[in-house]
């Protein structure tokens, strides 16, 4: 069932500011069960509609500084938007980026439901085009805000999401440099129109998906695409998030400094 709004208990209204910005709504700078990072004050949930005219649900991160930035959008795991995703946000945010992380349920579904078995079901209901049609809602969203630099926009994604950053990547030009973690690519032939700046993030014990990797890597040479991966290695399915294998150790780290460097060289971010 689609919806075009959310549900708020009494509660939860009595500590929601609603405030209309930009082209979209603010529901608030704190969500219910959502930890906020330390490194920035400046997070808030928003509304914003995608072309059929549903909601969208996403949290934006806004950086301390005093020009535009460049705006990365942030892809969840096939599990939905999780409290783990907006301290993605804040901490580029506290690296000078304006960050959203769109809940890609909430158009059809309202918002993630909190039980990861449950979001990957209705993960699985949904359409490429409609998923396509959330993060264009997103992109305009986040292109539009006065704190961003119109036009400089990376994305960022994880298992399911890094799936769906190649996909995105494909079907948005404008979008200019893409971080598929760990993201598998079923037809190689879907990247003939990708003309974003790549750089694909690869678990080592993880064949699934970098079984797919070397010809991923000769359709993007063969293409003249600008693409580079790294394959890291002892690390698990899905190591960037805590609790994963091979999260807390220095070859994980190793690999946030590289995406870090990507979007600062992509992006030319200082």
């Amino acid at each position: 069932m689609r919806t075009r709004g959310f549900v708020v208990s009494p509660l939860l209204s009595t500590l929601l500011c609603v405030a209309a910005v930009g082209t979209g709504i603010v529901i608030g700078r704190h969500d219910v069960g959502v930890p906020h990072d330390a490194v920035t004050t400046h997070g808030e949930w928003v509304k914003f509609a995608n072309a059929s005219g549903d909601s969208v649900r996403a949290y934006v991160a806004y950086p301390e500084r005093k020009d535009k930035a460049p705006a990365i959008i942030v892809v969840h795991e096939i599990y939905g938007l999780t409290d783990w995703e907006p301290t993605v946000a804040d901490k580029f945010a506290a690296r000078g980026y304006v960050a959203i992380v769109p809940d890609l349920l909430s158009s059809r579904y309202g918002m993630s439901p909190s039980r990861q078995d449950s979001a990957s079901k209705l993960i699985a209901t949904l359409s490429d085009a409609g998923v396509i049609a959330d993060l264009d809602a997103t992109y305009k969203y986040v292109n539009a805000q006065p704190a961003t630099e119109a036009g400089n926009t990376g994305i960022i994604g994880f298992c399911w999401g890094g799936g769906t950053v190649w996909k995105y990547a494909a079907a948005n030009p404008r979008i200019k440099a893409a971080v598929p973690c760990y993201g598998p690519v079923r037809d190689t032939a879907a990247l003939q129109s990708v003309t974003a700046t790549v750089f694909a993030v690869d678990a080592e014990n993880d064949a699934r998906v970098t079984g797919v990797l070397p010809a991923i890597t000769a359709f993007m040479s063969n293409h003249h695409k600008t693409f580079a991966s790294k394959v890291y290695p002892g690390m698990g399915h899905g190591f960037l998030k805590p609790g994963r294998t091979g999260a807390d150790t220095p070859t994980a780290d190793e690999a946030r400094a590289d995406i870090d460097a990507f979007f600062a060289k992509q992006l030319q971010h200082k």
